[in-house]
């Protein structure tokens, strides 16, 4: 891996570990940047004057977004030196989320969260295909507990942060999503200093990872159709459905939905990306310590997405509960759940091919936002009922559903790859 100025004589075990810490900083600013409108989405839809339906649009827009981003920038990480690729994106999504401070009202913002989508979506091939290039598989289901747990530290402090900067002026959430933007500087400025090449060109040069792979050197076209990548299309499509409203619309459910206060739906949003942490490692420390106890990788996976996915499920308890300890505390086990499922998805995608990682990232992104305009159609059911709970009730099903197409159709081994997904009697 690309030599660390800090730590000239670190040895190769312990350089791709700092790399992975690299990543996991890029994915907390990824979220810091993402998760200003969610904690600041009561000001402003106030400020704005927006339908719950205008705010889930808000969503929708960074959704697709996303999903076009994906692909552009899975592609690109296929063919141009992640050194420089990553850093530019940082730049650009930092500059589209300084810019949303600057709205002047719905279209300005839905235009610049549009923006921030399609650039932050880069992060991902990016950091998948080096964490990808320096882990070995029984490794990476804890390399991508660290990567996505910067997404929980991310949403972690921004509720933090927000909640010293912003004042009783109603419009004081612009400095706040200006201040958080420059953080990405600091990264850029670091990641420069500490890669000195390509990471993903080394260690393959190295050989680090490798291992016996039947789609190992397939064309792109063999991976993008075979049985497994459908597979992954239609996990990533229900799990990043279900944690993207989550995301989106817990403060507005504690505060329109609950009575809680701005400050008291900050303070727990913070703690429920705590828990989404403790998920996410868990998740990832379990399923290394399952195949050092002798289990198969996969069937380790499997038990693990399973108890994740029933954890997320548990919003329709949430639904029915009212405003108190018992409604947070089962919230909590739902975010650990919905977060726990990431690093086995994307240890399922690391399977598929190295040479197109980034395609293969890519192109399940836009499966993972295929379905955004739930986002609106939420927003349209809350306008409508003037309750949040239906559609919490149901959003959770949908990991549980992702087991059951991971269990029934991925192959096992020695089955041809590239065949259709099978059913059981």
């Amino acid at each position: 891996m690309g030599r660390l100025m800090a730590a000239p004589g670190v040895p190769t075990v312990s350089r791709k570990w700092w790399i992975c810490g690299l990543l996991l900083c890029a994915s907390i600013i990824n979220y810091m940047d993402r998760q200003t409108l969610a904690n600041a989405s009561v000001r402003i839809t106030t400020q704005f004057q927006l339908t719950q339906a205008q705010y889930g649009n808000l969503e929708l827009g960074f959704g697709w977004a996303f999903a076009a981003g994906s692909l552009a920038f899975g592609v690109l990480a296929d063919r141009v030196t992640v050194r420089w690729l990553y850093p530019a994106l940082v730049l650009l999504w930092s500059g589209a989320a300084f810019a949303a401070g600057l709205a002047q009202g719905y279209t300005h913002l839905l235009v610049y969260r549009t923006l921030l989508g399609f650039f932050e979506a880069g992060h991902w091939p990016c950091a998948i295909k080096t964490t990808q290039a320096l882990l070995a598989p029984a490794e990476r289901g804890l390399g991508n507990s660290l990567l996505q747990s910067g997404t929980s530290l991310g949403a972690i402090v921004t509720p933090l942060l927000m909640r010293a900067l912003l004042t009783p002026e109603l419009g004081s959430w612009r400095g706040s999503f200006q201040a958080i933007s420059l953080i990405g500087l600091v990264w850029i400025a670091l990641w420069l200093t500490v890669v000195r090449e390509d990471p993903v060109a080394r260690a393959s040069a190295k050989g680090a990872g490798d291992e016996p792979s039947p789609l190992h050197a397939r064309s792109v076209w063999a991976v993008l159709f075979s049985r497994r990548m459908l597979v992954v299309l239609g996990v990533v499509a229900c799990i990043n459905t279900s944690w993207q409203i989550l995301r989106a619309w817990l403060p507005k459910f504690l505060m329109e939905g609950r009575s809680y206060t701005e400050a008291d739906a900050l303070w727990f949003n913070s703690l429920f990306y705590v828990a989404t942490d403790v998920g996410c490692l868990g998740a990832g420390a379990l399923s290394l310590w399952l195949v050092r106890r002798g289990w198969p990788v996969h069937r380790g996976r499997l038990a693990v997405f399973l108890g994740c996915a029933a954890l997320t499920a548990l919003t329709s308890v949430v639904a029915v509960l009212p405003k108190g300890w018992l409604l947070l505390g089962v919230l909590l086990l739902v975010g650990a759940g919905a977060l726990g499922v990431f690093p086995i998805y994307h240890a399922l995608t690391q399977d598929l091919s190295r040479e197109h990682q980034g395609k293969v990232t890519g192109t399940a992104g836009i499966a993972a936002w295929a379905f955004s305009p739930a986002q609106t159609l939420y927003g349209e059911l809350i306008d409508r009922t003037g309750s949040f709970d239906l559609g919490l009730a149901l959003t959770g099903w949908a990991a549980p559903a992702a087991f059951l197409l991971l269990f029934w159709s991925w192959d096992r081994p020695g089955e041809p790859q590239n065949s259709t997904p099978r059913t059981r009697a």
